[in-house]
């Protein structure tokens, strides 16, 4: 588009737009807020400030922090070792890292049973030596960390491969070592795609329903992440209660948009030059 296209043209694609957005997203928002909300804030208060509602928000944070962690430090291992080396086995780690965009999160889940349940695979000597990994907190972080990975190294990876080793080879030329090369040199660098995927896979950790469903047991006041105990209270017909903890998750989901759209932001004005 250009300023020759006609003014109802760009007035016209301008309002299609606003009002796919206004139905799509805002409506639903303003649905959540209206229904939590309906039966006064007495009850709202009461439902999100529940033992069971505490205790999954408890755990969604925790997972949440603790996927992050993991792929913090797997995607940016991956992503350096993918864009800045070659070596046996490179195409085979990039195509696993995008195994779990592939994969429906259901069967993600289906296999951390099939590997950890006490008929699976490991499932006699975890329970030989006393260790539960599924239906229990174990389980929901490790599913929530497999279907999470991408997103760091993938941010990162086109980026460090655009950037090339030039910088990284002068410096080893200098004498830098390579704690010294990744925190004076590559981390600079990255460091704005490094928070954007950072925030992707937040997102995706706190809203994760598919492959935590299968793996958690849904055990009330244990195993139940935030997307599991509004479920569980929709089927129970409490509606209140289930819009009330949906709204703890939209809060979630609108403090990571305005931390997305400020780092996209960011990231324009770095690229820019500004």
């Amino acid at each position: 588009m250009s300023g020759r296209d006609p003014r109802w043209m760009r007035m016209a694609i301008i309002a299609t737009a606003v009002g796919f957005v206004a139905l799509l997203v805002l409506l639903p928002v303003i649905a959540v807020f209206g229904e939590a909300l309906r039966k006064g804030i007495a009850v709202y208060v009461a439902s999100i400030t529940d033992h069971d509602a505490l205790a999954a928000l408890r755990l969604t944070l925790l997972t949440a922090v603790i996927s992050v962690g993991a792929n913090l430090v797997f995607g940016v291992a991956a992503a350096w070792a993918i864009a800045k080396f070659e070596f046996p086995g490179r195409n085979l780690l990039l195509s696993l890292i995008d195994l779990p965009f592939a994969v429906s999160p259901v069967i993600s889940g289906l296999v951390f049973v099939l590997l950890f349940g006490a008929q699976g695979w490991f499932g006699a000597w975890l329970v030989q030596h006393d260790v539960q990994i599924v239906f229990a907190e174990p389980g929901v972080i490790l599913a929530t960390i497999f279907v999470t990975f991408p997103f760091i190294a993938r941010e990162l990876i086109p980026l460090m491969q655009e950037q090339g080793v030039e910088e990284e080879e002068a410096a080893v030329l200098l004498g830098a070592g390579a704690w010294q090369i990744f925190r004076r040199v590559t981390l600079p660098n990255i460091r704005w795609a490094l928070l954007y995927g950072v925030v992707l896979c937040n997102a995706r950790a706190m809203g994760e329903f598919g492959a935590v469903s299968v793996v958690s047991g849904h055990i009330r006041g244990r195993t139940n992440t935030l997307p599991l105990h509004v479920e569980i209270l929709y089927n129970e017909y409490n509606f209140s209660a289930a819009f009330a903890v949906a709204s703890l998750l939209t809060l979630l989901a609108i403090v990571t948009l305005v931390v997305k759209a400020a780092l996209e932001w960011k990231t324009r004005s770095a690229a820019d030059g500004h």
